[in-house]
């Protein structure tokens, strides 16, 4: 074989060995090339673009397409979803997308600081105030998730559902077994997970492929040490992240971290789930999204699979909020327009909510239509402390919450609290100035 084939031999095999890396360190660019090469410029075509893949967000999503193609017959609904919990891969083919002037018709995007700053502040949204008047969603809707996505006077999205942070979920079975009481306590914690690991069965999964489930853990451990007003302190200076409380809370983090699977960092969240369900680990610490996941793959809430707020946390509520917003100068902006206005109805939502493993932020929503976990959450959000999810984009704008997860990532390959610390305290110094 002559050096000129042998060198375009070569070649070939390095572009296919790059494009094999590519795909399974990041399956959604698979769908990327889908939705670049979808026909946008058709003239009644939908877009959404959302990271909703795994089971239940998918179902979910599928129920609201089914009702608005009910209500749109003649529209083509094109399904631009990024695998990848949490946004993380989206963020960045959004960004890429909304910066060369190819918008999606809507998109998701988390409630809060993360969505005022990235994407309302650039001007790079169509307010929406009006469809709230026009629907008379202004008394609908929760005023607390109104606030998140209002800047200056004017609504910036249509909020569809309302998450809650702070909780473990559990194999019912395995707690059965072992006659174990649901832990209120980090110490009944600890002491839950070391009776598991005696047994030979990994106490708790965790699945951080895309590193936020862990810093998700982390969010849940400062809530416990550190109170509402605590944590919320973080984001306004005047908790301090370099001291004392705030290095125990590290110290617990990697102390728990020794108690999750050995193969947390090759997972997905969905993926982590998963051992739960076959029985692989006992427990997981993440929100209730993971209560549609369990659902979707056939259990029963309290026969099969059960949930207790993360130990130490009872009375505080960590939210966050997926809402849809609307590009400004999108091609099928009638489309968009009425999808929103699906999403923001009270039948869009307790269709939603329901199969996501989420409330409703509307005030109106038919109790009915949510299970046992739902309604107590429901009660929860009345009730309790209130606090931003940091981790979800509910407390602090992207690149600080980004900050945050670089050190933390750090954090659980070195340990050396001290330098997190240090890191962390310049980290909010810099936002706060």
């Amino acid at each position: 074989m002559n050096k000129p084939i042998i060198a375009a031999f070569s070649s070939i095999l390095i572009i296919l060995f790059v494009f094999l890396f590519l795909v399974l360190n990041n399956p959604g660019i698979l769908m990327q090339n889908k939705v670049k090469s979808a026909d946008y410029d058709k003239d009644n075509t939908l877009e959404i673009f959302s990271w909703w893949t795994a089971g239940g967000e998918a179902e979910g999503l599928s129920e609201l397409y089914r009702l608005y193609s009910q209500s749109n017959p003649g529209v083509e609904i094109i399904n631009a979803t990024i695998v990848g919990g949490a946004g993380t891969n989206a963020q960045a083919v959004l960004n890429t997308r909304m910066e060369g002037n190819r918008p999606p018709d809507s998109f998701q995007v988390h409630a809060g600081p993360e969505f005022i700053k990235s994407w309302v502040k650039q001007g790079l949204l169509e307010p929406v105030t009006f469809l709230y008047e026009e629907n008379g969603w202004m008394d609908k809707f929760s005023p607390d998730i109104i606030e998140r996505v209002s800047y200056e006077g004017e609504i910036y999205a249509v909020p569809l559902n309302i998450h809650r942070g702070n909780l473990v979920w559990f194999n019912s079975s395995i707690f059965r077994k072992y006659k174990i009481p649901l832990p209120e306590t980090p110490k009944e914690f600890i002491n839950t997970m070391e009776l598991l690991a005696e047994n030979g069965i990994t106490p708790l999964a965790l699945g951080d492929k895309n590193i936020w489930p862990a810093v998700r853990l982390l969010e849940n451990i400062l809530i416990v040490n550190l109170g509402g007003d605590g944590y919320n302190g973080l984001w306004t200076g005047t908790t301090r992240w370099n001291s004392e409380n705030i290095e125990s809370v590290l110290r617990e983090f990697l102390e728990i971290l020794k108690y999750t699977n050995s193969d947390h960092s090759a997972l997905t969240w969905d993926e982590a789930v998963q051992y739960v369900i076959d029985g692989k680990s006992a427990m997981i610490s993440i929100g209730d999204f993971a209560e549609g996941y369990f659902r979707a793959e056939g259990l029963t809430l309290e026969e099969d699979f059960g949930w207790f707020p993360y130990p130490g946390s009872l009375g505080v509520f960590s939210m966050f909020s997926d809402t849809f917003a609307l590009p400004k100068d999108v091609e099928h902006r009638e489309n968009a327009l009425q999808w929103l206005r699906l999403l923001g109805s009270q039948e869009g939502q307790d269709a939603f909510n329901p199969i996501k493993g989420s409330i409703s932020p509307r005030m109106d929503s038919d109790i009915r239509y949510y299970d046992v976990y739902l309604k107590s959450a429901y009660k929860s959000y009345s009730t309790d402390r209130i606090v931003g999810s940091f981790v979800h984009g509910a407390a602090i704008d992207a690149e600080w919450e980004e900050q945050i997860t670089e050190i933390t990532r750090n954090l659980m390959i070195d340990s050396d609290t001290l330098k997190a610390l240090q890191l962390l305290q310049s980290a909010a110094d810099e936002h706060l100035e």
